[in-house]
Parts: C-alpha cells; sequence; structure tokens
C-alpha cells in the first residue's frame, strides 16, 4: 500500500510493541526499523521505574477506585490522573498527558499521525491521543495486533 502522504506513527511501548515489563528484542527492533524506512516511527509513555505489581494484585477496581478518589481530592488543582501501563497510574498537569507530543510535531507536514495504545478507554491514559481528531487511533492489546495492523496499513 503506498502511503497518500507522510506519516507519523506513535506507539505506547508496555503491551503495545512488547509484553509487559519487556525490553524491545532484536526481532522488534528489525521490525522497527524497516517500518522506519516508509513512515516517522515515535515513542509515547513508557516508564523505566520499578513497579510493585503484588500490592496491586490483579485487580483493576482497585486502580480504577483509587483514581475516582484522587481526582475528587485534588479537584481544581491542575492535575489530572489516570489509569497507566499494566499496574500504574499517571499523575500530570492538566493538559500533559501524551497528546502533548503532538503540539511538536502536528506542523511538520505529516498527512496521517498513527497512535497505537491499549488503554484507549475513558480513564486510560492513551485515550485523549488515541480520540484526539488530530490521530488515526489503533487499540492494541499485544504486539502481535500492532505488527498486523502496521502490515496492513504499510505493506
Amino acid at each position: 500500500m503506498a502511503l497518500p502522504g507522510p506519516a507519523l506513527c506513535l506507539f505506547d511501548v508496555d503491551g503495545t510493541l512488547t509484553a509487559p515489563r519487556q525490553k524491545i528484542t532484536k526481532e522488534m527492533d528489525d521490525f522497527l526499523q524497516k517500518l522506519r524506512q516508509k513512515v516517522k516511527i515515535g515513542v509515547v509513555g513508557g516508564s523505566d521505574f520499578e513497579k510493585v505489581q503484588e500490592q496491586l494484585g490483579n485487580d483493576e477496581n482497585i486502580r480504577q477506585q483509587f483514581v475516582a478518589d484522587l481526582r475528587k481530592e485534588f479537584a481544581g488543582k491542575g492535575l489530572t490522573f489516570s489509569i497507566g501501563g499494566q499496574i500504574s497510574i499517571d499523575v500530570f498537569p492538566d493538559g500533559w498527558d501524551k497528546r502533548y507530543c503532538l503540539g511538536h510535531v502536528e506542523n511538520d507536514g505529516y498527512q496521517t499521525i498513527y497512535f497505537f495504545g491499549d488503554k484507549t478507554m475513558p480513564g486510560g491514559n492513551d485515550h485523549e491521543i488515541f480520540t484526539d481528531p488530530r490521530t488515526t487511533g489503533y487499540t492494541v492489546t499485544t504486539p502481535e495486533d500492532t505488527c498486523r495492523i502496521c502490515k496492513e496499513l504499510f505493506s
């Protein structure tokens, strides 16, 4: 498929390009290098901080309730709270969600900006950039999803 114009791909790394808590493999890096020949690649999100999964377990409701409590407690203080990654909660100044990067590239002539993320539901840390009118968003749950969609788009 020939691209109609310059495109940019933004990836939320953990669970999207790699399995959760896994580094990018040589195979995935090779795939990204091939994809870079067709489109510009950017990575949004990801963290090097240690996470303590056993403290939260697998109950997603714990994080959802905690985020709701934080939003109430800090209402009007200029902070945004969202479900992030596999076990994290993201906290950042209002307006500094993942859309922040779009301000740096929106005038660079990209006809399409693709975003691939796993937390695209309302309250997830990918939701705002996923639904932004400047992007074409894809919800992916595994690196295989991401690879399949990229092959469909760019092969």
